[in-house]
């Protein structure tokens, strides 16, 4: 396999594990966008949270930490509701939302681990695999980014109604969907 393939192959495993496969991933960045749909802002959130995630992707795909799916996979379903239910009980990032991102990421990225622990790494070039996979998460999390602000906050932000309309019921919803994950992974 050339270094061209490695690269390909690695960022679509990256941008595929978010879209279309990444349900909970996908959930836990649109709450991101929710509380506040500054693009600068959130463009900033999500890149502390992939920072976060290699970090402990790093460390469990090069068998320093052994994450146990057991606990990660409840505690991702918890990162969403807390999320959610944030953006509705606060009407602004709080100074603080950045390290609870961070914190996030990190429980995030061992349930990464888990999903390449299927795919494995390129043999010979672990760091180049990882490097691409987490690229093409980046990549993943940016599209949804962009078409929840175009769809919604670019139209719709500056509304009086936009946050009583619109992010109360899909931050509503995300919460309730993330209520059920974390139940069904806890006691299923």
């Amino acid at each position: 396999m050339t270094l061209f393939e490695i690269i390909q192959q690695y960022f679509v495993y990256g941008y595929s594990h978010v879209i279309p496969l990444g349900v909970d991933h996908i959930l836990f960045i649109l709450s991101i966008f929710l509380l506040n749909s500054n693009i600068k802002s959130v463009i900033i959130q999500c890149s502390v949270f992939t920072l976060a995630h290699t970090i402990t992707l790093g460390l469990a795909a090069g068998g320093y930490i052994i994450p146990d799916s057991k606990y990660v996979e409840p505690l991702i379903a918890i990162s969403i509701l807390f999320t959610s239910i944030e953006n509705i009980i606060r009407d602004k990032i709080s100074n603080w939302r950045l390290l609870i991102i961070f914190i996030f990421g990190l429980i995030h990225g061992m349930g990464f681990a888990n999903a390449l622990k299927e795919i494995g790494f390129a043999e010979n070039h672990f760091l180049l695999s990882l490097l691409f996979f987490n690229i093409g998460v980046e990549a993943g999390q940016l599209s949804i980014i962009l078409a929840a602000w175009f769809l919604m906050a670019k139209w719709f932000s500056k509304k009086s109604w936009y946050k009583q309309r619109i992010v109360y019921p899909l931050s509503a919803i995300i919460a309730c969907i993330a209520l059920n994950w974390t139940i069904e992974r806890i006691f299923l």
